[in-house]
């Protein structure tokens, strides 16, 4: 049984589900795995990377199904967003920083604007900037979030009722259907779900990270500044941390961040052992709910069992 909300209404999808833009691993594949599966597939823009994006974008587009692509807005350019909006999406999602500059054109393109916000005053802003879908993001997302944020369960219904009647869907440390469920009996219009899609066949990550990710456990999750600190990252992170698994070596700095940032030579160290193969290039990005996940599914087959789930705990809730 189809859970129809407003999100899924007004995006012509079956399922109250969404990719979340992931940079990287959410490449064209996986997005239009999510969308041929039901749910709506987001590109993961980032960066706004032309190349990459000229690689990616026509595998999404060409699926035939509701998609959309993510930006960071602190990041990307307007070329980058004139690049995704030439193949037709049905949305374009902005996070991270300050989304107007991309409004308009957006709007013009007649594709939805979906804008993600981690704190009150963005939602705010996202109403004010006529957002069609807003994403509340809770701390326990993997990846990159509020340094100072709520967890999903308080903050997804404030939201929900602040921006009424604007659907929203709801992120971080949803990784099964029963999250899925929980989202919506909170009031959100579906669940932007991230870690979970990048165990997938089709997620642009390498073996060892999807292994990672399976072998994971939320108790060895972290957030902080460190990773883009030692990587030498633009992140601005006196705002935006980000939740990975446990990296050997980054830990001596945990809880040191300023330190860290004070320590060029440290972070030239890290950067000399990251070209010798000594230091992985990368974090693990992951979310607290990494505990649920035990499999590489495809990802279409992931977006049918996770609402098959969603819909038997919601039954067996009104039971009681």
């Amino acid at each position: 049984m189809a859970l129809s909300t407003a999100f899924t209404k007004l995006f012509g999808v079956e399922h109250p589900i969404a990719l979340a833009p992931m940079g990287g691993s959410a490449g064209g594949a996986l997005a239009a795995a999510v969308s041929r599966g039901g749910g709506l597939g987001l590109l993961g823009g980032a960066y706004g990377e032309r190349d990459w994006l000229a690689r990616e974008l026509p595998l999404v587009a060409g699926a035939g199904k509701p998609w959309g692509v993510g930006f960071l807005s602190w990041a990307t350019g307007a070329g980058a967003v004139e690049q995704a909006l030439e193949h037709g999406p049905g949305a374009v999602m902005l996070s991270f920083g300050d989304p107007s500059p991309f409004v308009e054109r957006i709007r013009a393109a007649g594709a939805a604007l979906i804008i993600q916000v981690t704190d009150l005053e963005e939602a705010r802003q996202a109403v004010d900037l006529g957002a069609d879908v807003i994403v509340a993001q809770g701390t326990e997302s993997g990846g990159h979030g509020a340094r100072h944020g709520r967890s999903t369960l308080p903050f997804v219904p404030i939201v929900v009722d602040l921006v009424a009647p604007v659907p929203v869907l709801a992120a971080g440390g949803i990784a099964d259907g029963r999250g899925v469920a929980a989202v919506l009996a909170l009031g959100a219009a579906g669940a932007l779900i991230g870690t979970r899609f990048q165990a997938t066949a089709e997620a642009l990550v390498d073996p060892s990270t999807a292994r990672a990710i399976v072998e994971g456990r939320g108790q060895d999750t972290e957030r902080s500044g460190v990773s883009d600190i030692a990587r030498g990252s633009s992140w601005p992170s006196s705002k935006y941390t980000a939740r990975t698994l446990g990296h050997p070596s980054l830990a001596p700095w945990q809880g040191r961040e300023a330190e860290l940032a004070a320590t060029p030579e440290a972070q030239l160290a890290y950067q000399s052992a990251v070209a010798r193969g000594d230091a992985p290039p990368l974090p693990v990005w992951a979310s607290e709910a990494v505990d649920l996940i035990t499999d590489l599914p495809p990802a279409a087959d992931l977006v049918a069992t996770l609402a098959a789930q969603a819909d038997t705990a919601l039954a067996r809730a009104g039971k009681h």
